[in-house]
């Protein structure tokens, strides 16, 4: 009986890590509907989210099972909450890239961005991604050092943020209100995106030590 419990608990971590793997897909497929104005990806992150709503309620319904069936305490209890919050985290991380994709598919046949911040963006991107992919490794092996470090690299994605505002806020901007909003709302998701990958991160140190980790300054 033990080992079946012990492998639910295995089991949900495996489940976030795939889920993790599944969201940095949606954000790569969302940013090349944007950068590429790629119809089929924005309709693949559109249709996919449902997947991962399925996959939130799937962790869910274990976890709250788990809670009410087998009384965990200390890290298997710290375990059970912190999935709770990191699939929550996943889900809103699905839906920020949704939004991507739906910005991309509303401006379609044209891309998004002009080319003055396809760089900004694109980089913004790849930051996203690579935060989303290295939580994926931090959950699957409860490294907290790396869990820590991805705090500071978040640093790179508010500088790429505030150097994007002075582009939208310069005088030479040429390319109207329109595409300003929206760069504005994508800087916003993944920026969030970013967020949410630290805050699992977070999670993750919680976790393996009991504490809640200080917040990088």
């Amino acid at each position: 009986m033990r080992d079946l419990y012990n492998d639910q608990l295995e089991a949900i971590i495996a489940n976030l890590v795939s889920m993790t793997h599944t969201v940095r897909a949606a954000v790569e497929q969302a940013t090349s509907a944007l950068l590429e104005a790629d119809a089929d990806a924005a309709e693949t992150v559109i249709a996919g989210d449902k997947a991962i709503d399925e996959a939130r309620e799937r962790v869910e319904e274990t976890s709250f099972e788990l809670l009410a069936t087998q009384q965990p305490v200390a890290g298997d209890l710290r375990m059970l909450i912190a999935a709770l919050r990191i699939v929550a985290d996943l889900e809103r991380m699905g839906d920020l890239a949704v939004h991507v994709a739906k910005i991309a598919r509303m401006r379609m046949p044209d891309r998004a961005v002009p080319p003055a911040l396809r760089p900004t963006i694109a980089n913004m991107a790849e930051t996203a991604e690579r935060m989303v992919a290295e939580t994926a490794r931090i959950i699957a092996d409860r490294d907290v050092d790396a869990a820590l470090a991805l705090e500071a690299e978040d640093e790179e994605m508010d500088r790429l943020r505030r150097s994007m505002f002075r582009i939208l806020l310069d005088e030479d901007w040429e390319y109207g209100v329109e595409p300003a909003i929206d760069l504005a709302l994508l800087g916003r998701y993944y920026e969030r995106i970013a967020d949410h990958a630290v805050s699992m991160a977070r999670r993750v140190v919680y976790l393996v030590t009991g504490q809640n980790p200080p917040h990088y300054e």
